[in-house]
């Protein structure tokens, strides 16, 4: 199985970026290809820059690193209660390839924030949304307060309440 992970935010320290990390370590994957946005930084997705110079190699990309998974493991950064900007555009500049930007692919949707919140905001809408664009959604888990559940230094979920779900979680991308 190819594992396709990444964090939903260009930050270069993202708390997002260390929990997908630690849970596709937990992945019985053959392959595991952790992304980084930065790579597939494009101008701000238009109408109007579509129909003016097409769609973006680096959009082309990221659709067929999704395409060429078995499974997608993503987690949410939260910015103002909603996606960041830099996966929003990501995803606005791939959906226009084709509406099923998940491509029927097995997804385990993820957030974390440092508050109590856990970004379940943006983990809520992008769980809701979705089976709109081709996900099979194989389960979902915020992890609120993370500095209070994670730690950095050996780079493991310490909650073990937290880790048994995502632990549950992760074995659906198996199947």
């Amino acid at each position: 199985m190819k594992l396709l992970a990444f964090a939903a935010t260009n930050s270069q320290q993202s708390i997002n970026r260390a929990l997908v990390t630690y849970a596709a370590s937990q992945v019985n994957a053959d392959e595991v290809e952790i992304l980084d946005l930065n790579d597939f930084e494009m101008a701000i997705y238009s109408i109007d820059r579509e129909n003016a110079s097409g769609i973006p190699e680096q959009a082309q990309l990221f659709f067929d690193k999704i395409g060429q998974a078995d499974a997608i493991l993503i987690s949410f950064a939260e910015h103002n209660g909603t996606y960041t900007a830099a996966y929003k555009n990501i995803f606005d500049w791939a959906s226009r390839i084709n509406q099923k930007f998940y491509q029927q692919k097995p997804v385990l949707m993820l957030a974390t924030s440092p508050g109590p919140g856990g970004a379940k905001n943006v983990l809520d809408t992008a769980v809701t949304s979705a089976p709109f664009f081709d996900a099979n959604v194989v389960g979902s888990l915020s992890i609120p307060s993370f500095y209070e559940n994670f730690d950095l230094e050996k780079q493991t979920l310490i909650n073990e309440e937290l880790n048994s779900q995502l632990i549950s979680l992760v074995t659906k991308l198996n199947h």
